[in-house]
């Protein structure tokens, strides 16, 4: 049912945590099947140096966050801008069509991060203008699959 690398990304996740005083924060849950994501991204010269999360849910929450993570580090917010939940889930040999809305919330908190980042440093970001990142409704309609 799982791929090995969504099992070891769940059973090992890469950059669990917290960055104090972090650039960007975001914050995304799913309120029908209560995973919460939370990334926290530090960037320098407009580059991904760090990134942590902290998720509350199942295993394929976990695993597209950690995953989502590894996508992410040492990219510029431009080409983590184009990160999409499918690029996550192929990067984790497939998920579940059930969990696929996993790979949104990892899409989403990124985002959400950057937009974080943006709005404290008055920056623009054309990727940002259609995002929301308080919009709670359900992420299982944002799905992009073939």
């Amino acid at each position: 049912m799982y791929s090995e690398k969504v099992m070891d990304h769940f059973t090992n996740p890469r950059n669990v945590g917290e960055i104090e005083n972090a650039d960007g924060v975001g914050q995304v849950g799913n309120p029908k099947c209560g995973d919460i994501m939370k990334m926290y991204l530090k960037i320098d010269n407009d580059m991904i140096t760090d990134v942590k999360f902290k998720t509350f849910g199942c295993g394929s929450a976990i695993a597209t966050s950690s995953m989502a993570t590894e996508m992410i580090q040492g990219k510029t917010v431009k080409e983590v801008l184009q990160l999409t939940n499918k690029a996550v889930a192929e990067a984790l040999d497939g998920l579940p069509p059930v969990k696929m809305h996993c790979s949104v919330l990892a899409e989403q908190a990124v985002k959400a991060a950057i937009y974080d980042y943006a709005q404290k440093n008055n920056l623009h970001y054309e990727d940002l203008d259609d995002f929301n990142p308080n919009d709670d409704h359900d992420h299982h309609d944002d799905i992009e699959e073939e």
